[in-house]
């Protein structure tokens, strides 16, 4: 059974990049130049998205302040 999955991977797995660059008539060095350009990408955004979310939670703390009572005006 493991054979079976560890030929099944290997027949349908690897070689993604070599059978879509025979599809779409490309050099399977710019395909896989493109999948390791697009996850810096992905991974970057992410990283960009999780700092202006992490600043503005740091300055609507610093905007909004709650106050305890009436008096604190």
């Amino acid at each position: 059974m493991i054979n079976k999955m560890r030929y099944f991977f290997e027949k349908y797995g690897f070689k993604v990049s070599s059978r879509l660059a025979d599809r779409l008539g490309m050099r399977v060095s710019s395909i896989r130049l493109f999948f390791i350009y697009l996850s810096f990408f992905t991974l970057g955004l992410a990283f960009a998205i999780y700092l202006t979310l992490a600043f503005i939670v740091k300055l609507k703390d610093l905007v909004y302040t709650k106050r305890s009572s009436v008096f604190d005006l």
